[in-house]
């Protein structure tokens, strides 16, 4: 359930709740104007002289990341006061501002808080909706399965921002973006989270159908039968060892008057047992996360269906389980492709960029503008970037240069790799038009080669190869296990921008 969030002009300290948390700028030491106005006014007089006091102790001085709780023993509203820095006012970020609200977040959770109070200088008002982006994700808990005493006993309910300046229609509007964007994003951490015995290709469309009616999209489901008359052929290849067969998610967002055409394309390994090349046991439960290239794409069509932007948007997802059972696809297998070449199958654990091909091929098709693919991709990307930071590869500068100003307006943690042409003699095959992995070194470079070869004549084009199962990226305000959310920030980044265009 969304948080109740109400923004108002208040004090924090005459405000009633379990926890107050406050962000401050980097505390100068001197006096201050009299007409200036700081979330912390009246707590140290109210805690008797005990807040500076813990302030000296710890040498607090409202520097970023830094950090001070009190007890506050019923002289105020609330249990306990949390203060936070956020560093120098002039240098403060969006970014800065969502990974405070998830510290808020967690931290009422921590107190088993379900009213939070939370107190922002000036400097942080204009970034409303990062605030409440990061109270959303920061206060995401995956418990559906959890009963009994296991159950957390609190859950964060409402959050009351105190603010100097009456509010209006303006920051409405920014706490609906960002709570309909953390929407999104919780969304696709939800099916991510979820056990793969729940969460199978079909369901995987369900869930995507059951986005599109509550939101006013379009979506068609291609079952196995539709896919074969297709010609989709990779995907077939990898879906058809398992029991529960493969399908084509394919929804869409289409405005009386479209100012472009963005196309996403999500890696649905709903899960990924490397198939005949089968993984070790170790880890191997974490594969269930292996379709959070697709989780990332349906939280986002959440997203864009409840913020309704003039951009056309369509959102792919290649939905597949890779199992090894007696009609699975081999190592040396030869296959066509939607596309129209040929593919030698080298290792069946390179899976996400055989679906992926044929989900390229089908989006091309659509003309966009702009199409990006994400995925848990390779190993070979988390080895060099480690955990916590995606790899993405574009085919031109001019494309490339737009997500990375769109990745760093999210704060998302994102590293450009190079597409360097040497590596596709790798992919060279002696039996068919393509193999599709290459050599030991360079494996996510070759993974995006391969990929390349699909897009056609599409002239910005940028695969994302997503962190793996262990990520956890601050600005996303969640350390829990699961690549879940990460570029979906990004993603509606460059439909904003596409927007303003």
């Amino acid at each position: 359930m969304p948080l109740k969030i109400t923004v108002r002009s208040a004090q924090p300290v005459k405000e009633s709740g379990d926890v107050i948390v406050v962000a401050v700028n980097t505390l100068s030491g001197g006096s201050k104007k009299k007409k200036e106005r700081s979330p912390l006014d009246g707590f140290d007089r109210a805690l008797g002289g005990a807040l500076v006091k813990r302030f000296r102790k710890d040498d607090f001085k409202g520097k970023k990341d830094q950090s001070v709780g009190i007890s506050t023993l019923g002289k105020v509203k609330a249990d306990r006061l949390i203060v936070c820095g956020l560093g120098d006012a002039d240098a403060l970020r969006g970014p800065d501002v969502r990974v405070f609200g998830a510290k808020a977040a967690r931290a009422a959770n921590t107190e088993k808080a379900k009213r939070l109070v939370v107190g922002i200088p000036a400097s942080a008002e204009p970034f409303m909706r990062e605030l409440v982006e990061g109270l959303e994700l920061g206060a995401y808990r995956f418990t559906k399965y959890v009963t009994g005493d296991r159950r957390p006993k609190a859950e964060l309910a409402s959050v009351t921002i105190c603010v100097a300046d009456k509010p209006d229609a303006t920051v409405k509007a920014r706490v609906d973006a960002g709570q309909a964007m953390a929407a999104g994003v919780n969304l696709a951490r939800d099916l991510s989270n979820e056990p793969p015995n729940v969460l199978y290709p079909e369901a995987l469309g369900e869930a995507a159908r059951a986005v599109a009616k509550e939101h006013g999209l379009k979506c068609v489901v291609l079952d196995f039968k539709k896919i074969q008359e297709k010609g989709m052929k990779l995907l077939q290849a990898v879906g058809q060892g398992s029991d529960r067969k493969p399908c084509l998610i394919h929804m869409s967002w289409t405005p009386p008057k479209p100012k472009k055409k963005l196309i996403f394309v999500g890696k649905g390994i709903t899960f990924d047992s490397g198939g005949l090349s089968i993984k070790p046991a170790a880890g191997m439960g974490d594969m269930k996360h292996d379709m959070s290239g697709a989780a990332n794409v349906v939280g986002l069509m959440a997203a864009i269906g409840a913020l309704k932007p003039d951009v056309e948007v369509h959102g792919i997802v290649a939905a597949a389980e890779n199992m090894p059972d007696g009609g699975a696809y081999r190592p040396g297998d030869v296959w066509g492709s939607l596309d129209g070449r040929s593919v030698e199958i080298i290792n069946t654990d390179a899976e996400g960029r055989l679906v992926l091909a044929d989900a390229l091929a089908y989006a091309r098709e659509l003309g966009p503008d702009l199409l990006v693919d994400n995925a848990t991709l390779t190993g070979a990307c988390m080895v060099g970037l480690g955990t916590t930071c995606s790899g993405w590869y574009a085919n031109n500068e001019e494309t490339a240069e737009m997500f990375a100003a769109a990745a760093k307006a999210t704060g998302e943690n994102m590293w450009r790799l190079p597409l360097l042409e040497e590596l596709k003699d790798q992919l060279k095959s002696d039996c068919a038009d393509i193999k599709h992995t290459g050599d030991r070194y360079g494996g996510s470079i070759t993974a995006a080669l391969f990929l390349r070869e699909f897009i056609g004549s599409v002239g910005a084009w940028v695969h994302c190869d997503i962190a793996g199962p262990s990520t956890s990226d601050r600005a996303r305000g969640w350390d829990g296990k699961g690549a879940t959310g990460h570029g979906v920030l990004t993603f509606y980044e460059l439909v904003e921008g596409a927007s303003r265009a």
